[in-house]
């Protein structure tokens, strides 16, 4: 086989990258069942490295956090998470349901290196050093040096049983969206991947060939009758006359089709 032959074959699988926080198993159950002969290879990536890793080709597609660089990569936003403050369990915020960053104000805030949420000011104070990664960062929760800000997904991912998380009302949160490398046009396996996310139905025919409506059994017998050359093949309806002058059953009997009446009988 020459080296075109190669690139212009079906891909025999495809490379899903995802980041930390985001699960994927709905999505890839629903392409098992209805892609069975393509199998989807998971490739998990750090937040900070996944849009080099799309660039690059590493994956076809991957479940990300924005934002990405649009000139390079195409993206789909898929939701918003809430973002947290991760904290001891015996911490004085565990008595309220969910915190603003007012509420912070007194604490060392941890800032780890591959945080992306979009901060104009941290609340609180810095920590000395910034933690190199999230899961670093949550050890010195643990420690009791500070509190973290995170997506829920991620305070779910590195759950202790010595912490515990609260909604913080007005911090910034994380959007979680499905990118791939701009390419025109998307091909076909990506394509199948939008649809699934975008919970399109097995028979949507959004980037599927468009087979023709068939027409209705009613469309077909009106067809047919507009072939037959006009009124003689139409069914006359009652009362009304079918031939030359003749009215439906052939002219009265005793007389001629359009003549006058004959006497009546005699009772």
């Amino acid at each position: 086989m020459t080296g075109s032959d190669t690139s212009s074959a079906t891909p025999s699988s495809f490379r899903l990258a995802y980041v930390p926080g985001v699960t994927p198993t709905k999505w890839v159950r629903v392409w098992n069942e209805r892609l069975p002969g393509t199998p989807l290879e998971l490739v998990q990536v750090p937040a900070a490295e996944a849009s080099r890793l799309l660039a690059d080709g590493g994956a076809e597609a991957g479940l990300v956090r924005l934002p990405v660089d649009r000139d390079v990569l195409s993206a789909i936003p898929l939701y918003t998470e809430t973002t947290v403050v991760v904290i001891p369990k015996d911490h004085v915020a565990t008595a309220a349901e969910d915190v603003t960053l007012a509420d912070l104000a007194d604490e060392t805030v941890l800032h780890p290196l591959d945080d992306l949420l979009d901060w104009q000011k941290l609340p609180g104070s810095p920590a000395i050093e910034r933690p190199a990664t999230t899961a670093d960062a949550i050890e010195l929760v643990a420690a009791g040096v500070g509190v973290l800000l995170v997506p829920q997904s991620l305070a779910r991912l590195h759950h202790r049983k010595d912490l515990t998380y609260r909604p913080v009302l007005d911090a910034p949160e994380s959007r979680v969206a499905l990118s791939w490398p701009q390419e025109e046009p998307t091909p076909d396996l990506v394509e199948e991947f939008i649809g699934i996310v975008r919970g399109r139905t097995v028979n949507s025919t959004r980037g599927r060939a468009v087979t023709p409506p068939q027409p209705s059994a009613k469309a077909k017998a009106k067809a047919k009758r507009a072939g037959t050359g006009g009124s003689t093949g139409r069914k006359s309806a009652p009362g009304k006359q079918t031939g030359a002058g003749g009215r439906r059953g052939g002219a009265p009997k005793g007389g001629q089709a359009g003549g006058k009446r004959g006497k009546p009988r005699g009772r």
